[in-house]
């Protein structure tokens, strides 16, 4: 584990106590003692390095405390470290089956993405709609899990699944409120389509937003928020592709094989995540 996201904030005295399921995590997994140091995510978004100073077993729970000093048995990156140039990921994930769909949110959460929606479209199967409160519970503690194993700073947020116009509508009111944002859509059609390094580039032709001088008066051009949608099995329908078209998103197809809906989607939100830091 490379850090610990914690849920709850430390009290006054910046104790921070663990408890439930997390104590089981840190006396069974973790095996922790009294004077180890944990890397914490704080609520705040912070990684602060916290030591172990009480173990209370027959109360089932723990006590942290910030300290600069120990061993420490996990490691992570200071969210500071990354704000000044990562930008911020969308996935509209049209639904596939639960064990795909866990698959998809554990890797795109490692990856870093801020938001995931799951898009219900027209192949999508309708018991892989079925979000009750244990699913989503479940899905919750998969992205947790995947944050504590990565290390990931961002705050990666699962949207209720909506259809395909209410997911546009939620990327045009982020859009809005974010100056250089950019979307795409991957498609198994050849017709029409760009590959993901054209289609990079394409924006910022485009827009004529080249890939900016950094000059202190310079208006910053770099690309600060990328949407991609991913079909399910059997892809995103044509009325759909050309619905997404029609709002901005730029269809891309990869010319390699033919990528089931778990892979394509790690393999976008990659090609995506290098062609823009790259870029800016």
């Amino acid at each position: 584990m490379r850090q610990f996201i914690a849920s709850v904030s430390v009290d006054p005295h910046g104790i921070l106590r663990i408890e439930g399921k997390d104590y089981r995590y840190f006396k069974q997994v973790l095996r922790v003692k009294k004077g180890d140091l944990v890397s914490v995510r704080l609520t705040n978004g912070d990684l602060q390095d916290m030591k172990v100073c009480g173990i209370y077993e027959n109360k089932r729970f723990l006590e942290l405390k910030a300290c600069d000093e120990g061993k420490n048995i996990t490691r992570g990156t200071q969210a500071s470290l990354i704000e000044d140039f990562q930008a911020e990921y969308w996935l509209f994930q049209f639904i596939a089956r639960p064990q795909k769909m866990d698959i998809i949110i554990r890797q795109a959460t490692e990856c870093g993405v801020a938001r995931i929606v799951p898009v219900i479209g027209e192949y999508t199967q309708k018991a892989g709609t079925f979000f009750n409160a244990s699913r989503r519970e479940r899905i919750l503690r998969i992205i947790k899990d995947a944050r504590q194993q990565s290390g990931s700073p961002v705050n990666t947020v699962f949207e209720n699944p909506c259809g395909l116009d209410e997911a546009v509508g939620l990327w045009q009111q982020r859009s809005a409120e974010v100056k250089n944002s950019a979307a795409f859509a991957l498609t198994e059609q050849t017709y029409d389509t760009l590959g993901m390094d054209y289609a990079v580039l394409g924006f910022y032709d485009s827009t004529g937003r080249s890939p900016l001088p950094r000059g202190e008066n310079c208006e910053d051009r770099r690309i600060r928020l990328a949407g991609l949608a991913v079909g399910c099995e059997g892809g995103i329908s044509p009325s759909e592709m050309s619905f997404l078209k029609e709002n901005g998103f730029i269809p891309v197809h990869f010319r390699t094989n033919i990528l089931r809906c778990e892979t394509a989607a790690l393999y976008g939100i990659a090609v995506l995540q290098n062609l823009v830091t790259g870029k800016n």
